[in-house]
């Protein structure tokens, strides 16, 4: 194989052709001044308030980011920047869908904290639990049976915010 493919297993520097003749500075435009934070239906003290895993994880999520903010790390602040402004609303999908999305992959990548952060984020968007479950349905049906340790999880979560 060493024969064969010298040329590909070594490392390149690319090129403006090699990316549509874009530099990596001509793709990252600001953000349009119409994106702006979505109007939440419920605080996250009432999310809190109502569940205890909610409670839970979202304390346990403010120690530790408490932690990732001390180091002050440049290159975490940029990418916590990127994932913040990506779920804004004003571009071509509401908040509410960009958070079921989420939902869908985290869920597909079978990460129980992300999955816990989409379920309470759409909620506090308004999103019904019958859109959740959908959202957690393509999730299982993408990612297999091995999703299902998660979904429980997720429906524990569910059962607590939608009760009845």
């Amino acid at each position: 194989m060493g024969a064969a493919l010298p040329g590909l297993l070594r490392a390149r520097r690319l090129s403006r052709r090699d990316v549509g003749g874009l530099a990596l500075s001509d793709t990252l435009a600001p953000m349009s001044p119409e994106r702006q934070e979505p109007q939440y239906t419920f605080s996250e003290e009432e999310v809190a308030a109502k569940s205890a895993l909610a409670r839970q994880f979202l304390e346990t999520r403010s120690r530790l980011n408490a932690h990732v903010t001390a180091a002050d790390n440049f290159l975490v602040k940029r990418y916590y920047n990127l994932d913040h402004n990506t779920y804004l609303e004003g571009g071509a999908l509401p908040a509410k869908i960009k958070e079921l999305m989420g939902l869908v992959v985290s869920a597909g990548l079978r990460c129980d904290d992300c999955i816990s952060y989409h379920v309470i984020q759409a909620y506090r968007l308004g999103a019904s639990r019958g859109e959740q479950e959908e959202s957690l349905n393509v999730a299982l049906v993408v990612g297999g049976s091995i999703v299902i340790p998660h979904l429980r999880r997720a429906y524990a979560l569910l059962a607590e915010l939608y009760p009845g």
